[in-house]
């Protein structure tokens, strides 16, 4: 049976959708979203792009939701050991799933594997400099203040970090440097996310990116870019 996407988190994807289309060198024809929990961020994917979409999850946690990922396809899979070919995607896209894989530089190696060189990705995690985070989670109050003292207890303890069980994330400027080493070419897109997110608040979002203060408030971070093709050899 399919389940009701929230509205609040389709509206996170139509955002990211948004921030990414003008990204793009061409029309895509294959997607993969890596560590698509139940589907349906591949399914909104799909169908927006028009391209043929694969979502990959290790299944522990979420239990896909075929219905709602129409016209994607869902697979058990291992981001750090993808079994798809080389450059066989034009768009890579991982919503707050980075954090919480093992070896998360061995999934970012095998997400620039499978692109093609020109090719676009999206990558977001929790951010790791946030006072806050969850507020914009589509569970209860309650749900939202319990992790954030899960959260508080693990930074008092000294476990703040995604290798101890936190939910961490990363650093704004961590995450725009790894995607750049794996990728070639990355950009953080944060502000424009929210602005795009908030469109209500606007205002008061805008005068936030303007600070430093925007990494304290925030509770993600967003990087887009491109993976560049090789350097051509020189001639002997």
């Amino acid at each position: 049976m399919s389940q009701t996407i929230p509205a609040s988190d389709a509206a996170k994807t139509n955002a990211l959708i948004k921030l990414i289309l003008p990204q793009l060198d061409r029309p895509p024809s294959r997607v993969l979203v890596v560590g698509c929990g139940s589907g349906y961020e591949a399914g909104i994917l799909a169908r927006a792009l028009g391209a043929d979409t694969f979502g990959i999850d290790i299944g522990t946690e979420f239990t896909f939701d075929h219905e709602s990922a129409q016209p994607a396809t869902l697979r058990l899979m291992d981001a750090q050991a993808l079994s798809f070919e080389d450059e066989s995607f034009d768009l890579v896209y991982s919503f707050h799933a980075l954090e919480h894989i093992p070896d998360f530089r061995k999934a970012l190696r095998e997400m620039s594997r499978v692109l093609r060189p020109g090719g676009t990705f999206c990558i977001g995690t929790p951010n790791k400099a946030r006072l806050l985070g969850y507020l914009g989670a589509s569970v209860p109050l309650s749900t939202k203040i319990a992790w954030n003292l899960i959260d508080l207890s693990k930074r008092a303890r000294g476990r703040w970090s995604n290798e101890q069980g936190a939910h961490a994330g990363f650093f704004a400027d961590e995450l725009q440097n790894h995607c750049h080493n794996y990728f070639g070419e990355a950009s953080e897109i944060t502000d424009e996310y929210y602005l795009s997110l908030y469109r209500k608040r606007r205002n008061i979002i805008k005068k936030l990116t303007e600070t430093p203060l925007k990494y304290r408030i925030f509770p993600c971070v967003y990087i887009v870019g491109h993976k560049k093709p090789p350097t051509p050899r020189p001639l002997d």
